[in-house]
């Protein structure tokens, strides 16, 4: 009955704008009791929430600088902290609302190689066939490397470099790999070893301080650790918690032997070794797995021989790591795919799922559920219950993988993924990448406008920031700033009508990210609460999601619950909620808070729980349909959408999880 209660007192008090006007409980000495007047008085917990981008490249990454990109470190700062600049094809781009945290994670592998090879900086010059290398690029436009690479048996640049495709990157990798065999000058190999690699991450290092203001704008010193294995996606962004101080003791670890690696347990020992002998602190984040091939949520050891099952130092070293993951981004969305969770409507969005990275391989179906982030926490409580360590205990995180070095993901600001993908006509029609019988894997319009990472912190600081990460006080959106808070614990129904919800929540429980306790005999209680983005779209419903692994049959399961929802609707008998409609005019294009809420929230309990069974739960708030940025393209300028390309969307967030397990 409780929750039967809550469901019709929810749409009667949370489903319109007027909760505001709910009037709390009255003070009292018992309310009171221990706790000062003042409500903000001895406030301990994390009050403030940040928005900012965990994953960009600037023209010092080789796919990127290969590709036309020619913004630069401290540009992308500049843009990020609110400054108008001008695109890599000439475009005046500006934020409508500044970040509040940034970070440049341009691959380690070659960093800088591209930047200095077309400039001609004076060791490149120096060097004869530097000098071959920067005369090949700019002889042709600066990006048909044909003549560069051939010549020095290593991989056909041609079209990568001329489309700005990614596998500009591969390319770079396979031209680093000959230079072991001793084809190609040392003088061009930027890895660590070569001069010209450290002051890359030297002056790297030193724009991010130079950007660094606490309390305004927080920048981190970072890197993507490129691993490409069969064309599989395994890139891991590393992050770091100090300053130049620790940072310039290192130099970024790269993919390529007999220096770097690209297993991943060769990363967690790099990471460990950096700890130690530095005294900093870092993390990674796994690149969004769609393009992985089914390897990012492995359950066994791709990299060794036989590909024997996951073992527990695996999964100790990737639960210490890794406490984010990264749920959206440019490159489709990966929380979960509708082939793996049939029963969930909102499945299937920004979709990809055409192959792995470069297209060398198209996508099986037995390959899915090795990807999306649903999937990856339950194959992640399955490992738990076998090894007793979870290594896919992850939080969630979003991003935008820009490659222009603006991150600019407003669905009426996208300035897309590469250079090539910059604000045009003939973009959402430009061929992405082909399969090698000359099929399309992908076109332009395929690219989302995603995403951003938020974390609850005290304060807009690389500590603060940093420590919601580690402790996966985090969530993702595909864009928009909507504000999300997540509690697991024991709490009442009544305390949904007061307005502290984040001093109920950390004194009734644990935050998203946390681990749950429950008494005997109890089931466990989830507050959940959202504002819509004040410039943004209202809120259509809030869901839970819970995944357990069946304590008879051990199998994996997973239900998605509508907890809270706008408007004036009342689940079917099969608790199937009808849509919120859509306000959206194409002709504009624009929509309007005529439908939704503006904020949702409720306390909910899991109706179906049980106490020996492992499970995890989080939140996905969705908002009403607003138009995709095919739908501003088109009105811009001027051209007419295929049939296929989504011209409406709806955006989300998705919060980490909060896990159960069972005392015995």
């Amino acid at each position: 009955m409780r929750v039967l209660y809550l469901i019709s007192c929810m749409t009667f008090v949370w489903g319109t704008a007027s909760f505001a006007q709910v009037t709390p409980p009255e003070a009292s000495d018992t309310f009171l009791k221990g706790r000062p007047y003042s409500p903000n008085a001895d406030r301990a917990y994390p009050e403030r929430v940040f928005f900012g981008d965990t994953h960009v490249h600037t023209g010092l990454s080789a796919d990127a600088g290969g590709g036309g990109t020619r913004l630069m470190p401290r540009d992308a700062y500049r843009f990020a902290r609110g400054e108008q600049v001008t695109s890599n094809t000439g475009q005046p781009v500006k934020l409508f609302r500044p970040f509040d945290f940034y970070m440049i994670t341009d691959h380690s592998d070659a960093m800088g190689a591209i930047t200095d090879i077309i400039s001609g900086a004076p060791n490149i010059l120096a060097d004869k066939q530097g000098r071959e290398f920067h005369n090949a690029f700019n002889a042709f436009n600066a990006f048909n490397a044909f003549n560069a690479f051939n010549a020095f048996n290593a991989f056909n640049a041609f079209n990568a470099f001329n489309a700005g495709g990614e596998e500009a990157l591969r390319a770079m990798q396979q031209l680093i790999a000959s230079f072991a065999q001793g084809t190609v000058s040392p003088a061009l190999n930027y890895q660590p070893g070569n001069p010209a690699f450290a002051t890359v991450w030297g002056d790297l290092i030193d724009a991010a301080e130079e950007f660094n203001a606490p309390g305004v704008f927080t920048t981190f010193i970072a890197f993507e650790w490129t691993s490409l294995v069969e064309g599989n996606n395994l890139h891991r962004n590393v992050i770091l918690r100090d300053g130049p101080e620790i940072a310039r003791k290192i130099l970024p670890y790269t993919t390529t032997p007999p220096i770097g690696s690209p297993n991943p347990r060769d990363l967690y020992a790099w990471l460990e070794n950096f700890e130690d002998t530095t005294g900093g602190d870092a993390l990674a984040i796994a690149h969004n797995g769609n393009l992985s091939n089914g390897w990012v949520f492995s359950l066994v050891d791709d990299f060794a021989e036989g590909k024997p099952p996951l073992d527990r130092a695996y999964a100790e070293a990737r639960s210490k790591w890794e406490p984010l993951y990264e749920w959206s981004q440019i490159k489709g969305d990966g929380e979960a795919h509708p082939f793996l969770s049939t029963e969930d409507e909102f499945a299937d969005y920004e979709t990809w799922d055409f192959g792995n990275l470069d297209a060398s391989i198209p996508k099986e179906s037995e390959m899915l559920e090795g990807e999306y982030a649903r999937s990856g926490l339950l194959r992640g409580l399955a490992l738990q219950a076998e090894l007793g360590v979870n290594p896919y205990k992850f939080g969630a995180s979003a991003a935008t993988d820009t490659h222009t070095g603006l991150s600019a993901v407003a669905e009426d600001n996208f300035f897309g993924k590469h250079t090539a993908y910059e604000p045009s006509g003939e973009r959402a029609s430009h061929i992405g990448k082909t399969f090698s019988d000359g099929d399309v894997a992908y076109y332009g319009w395929g690219y989302s406008a995603a995403g951003l990472t938020a974390v609850w912190a005290r304060e807009n600081t690389r500590t603060s920031i940093f420590d919601a990460m580690e402790r996966r006080e985090a969530y993702g959106t595909t864009g928009p700033r909507m504000s999300v808070r997540f509690f697991g614990g024991d709490y009442s129904e009544e305390v949904i009508a007061r307005r502290d919800l984040a001093r109920i929540g950390y004194s009734g429980g644990v935050p998203m990210g946390g681990d749950i306790a429950v008494e005997e005999g109890e089931a466990p209680d989830f507050l959940v609460y959202a504002l819509r983005d004040p410039v943004g779209a209202n809120l259509d419903r809030i869901q839970i999601i819970k995944g357990w692994i069946d304590a008879e049959t051990g199998e994996k399961q997973e239900k998605v619950y509508d907890v809270a929802w706008g408007g004036d609707r009342t689940p079917d008998e099969n608790g199937n909620l009808t849509a919120v409609g859509s306000t959206v005019d194409l002709s504009i294009p624009s929509w309007t808070n005529t439908i939704g809420a503006s904020e949702l929230g409720t306390v909910w309990t899991d109706p179906d729980f049980d106490p020996s069974e492992l499970a995890f739960y989080y939140a996905r708030v969705i908002e009403i349909p607003t138009p995709r940025w095919t739908a501003y393209d088109a009105i811009k300028f001027g051209v007419e959408m295929g049939s296929d390309v989504p011209m409406i969307t709806q955006e989300r967030a998705y919060t980490s999880p909060i896990w159960y397990t069972p005392r015995n």
